[in-house]
């Protein structure tokens, strides 16, 4: 379009009725952005005066709830992008009979709900079940540990890493054939080509990934609800003290939560994806 036309443009239809410019989207935004905002607002303002001290930050179960997050989200977004990346660059590139029914798997776990994952994986790994009782005899304890905890983590957030790893992948096809017309074998190129051109939808989803396992609470409380995972923890509280009692960890979640939108914002911006 050219300057004239532009020119044209803004001074005449939906330009002319909206303000022109990028207001009208701005002035819809605005609103779920306020919408947004609201909540943390008035929880952290109603929370003053309520009885909460500094003290009440390093209580044991605050401690221990953050040292059971921060220990199994790591591991879970690690396993879930081990598994997950090559998944996605298997889907990208195959075509297969059932291919439809993977790629619908690999989605579902977002659309259910997170408490229904829970109680998939009692059914499968539960203390009772042939997988459960084969652990028990080797000294391992599916639920309520540590392993519990992370397979709901990673059953409820693998699939980001999927997702956006796929897309990352679809995008730069043409870039792996033109390495495999110059002589590059697969691995070769997947390792200078793809993996590098594709970083940033990797990251991003390893991000999406860690976010989503250290706020996972349904699926978390069904396979292992000992021990007391953040979200669990915020939930005992809620339960026994009220609500403005979980202020000091929905502090600490706050500030991961907003630690690792920074992160991803951040590092999309040192490898050059464009925002």
């Amino acid at each position: 379009m050219t300057r004239m036309h532009e020119t044209k443009s803004n001074r005449t239809g939906f330009n002319s009725v909206f303000g022109g410019d990028y207001t009208f989207f701005g002035l819809l935004g605005a609103i779920l952005a306020v919408y947004l905002l609201y909540p943390f607002v008035t929880f952290f303002a109603g929370a003053q005066g309520n009885g909460i001290s500094v003290a009440d930050f390093t209580r044991p179960e605050v401690i221990s709830a953050a040292k059971y997050s921060l220990t199994t989200a790591p591991i879970s977004t690690a396993v879930a992008t081990a598994f997950g990346v090559p998944l996605a660059y298997f889907l990208s590139r195959s075509e297969f009979r059932g291919k439809l029914l993977v790629d619908s798997l690999v989605i579902l776990p977002l659309v259910l709900p997170p408490v229904v994952g829970g109680v998939l994986l009692l059914t499968g790994f539960g203390s009772f079940t042939p997988v459960g009782q084969v652990a028990n005899s080797l000294g391992l304890t599916l639920t309520d540990s540590y392993i519990g905890i992370i397979s709901a983590q990673t059953f409820v957030a693998s699939p980001f890493v999927v997702i956006t790893s796929r897309a990352g992948f679809d995008s730069v096809e043409e870039y792996e054939r033109a390495s495999r017309s110059l002589g590059k074998g697969p691995v070769e190129t997947f390792f200078r080509v793809s993996l590098p051109l594709t970083s940033g939808h990797i990251l991003a989803g390893v991000a999406l990934t860690f976010a989503r396992s250290i706020g996972e609470f349904g699926a978390t409380m069904m396979t292992a609800y000992n021990p007391h995972t953040m979200p669990t923890q915020i939930w005992v509280t809620f339960i026994s003290r009220g609500v403005y009692a979980t202020l000091p960890i929905v502090a600490v979640l706050v500030t991961f939560g907003l630690a690792v939108v920074v992160g991803i914002r951040y590092s999309g911006k040192s490898i050059g994806v464009k925002e």
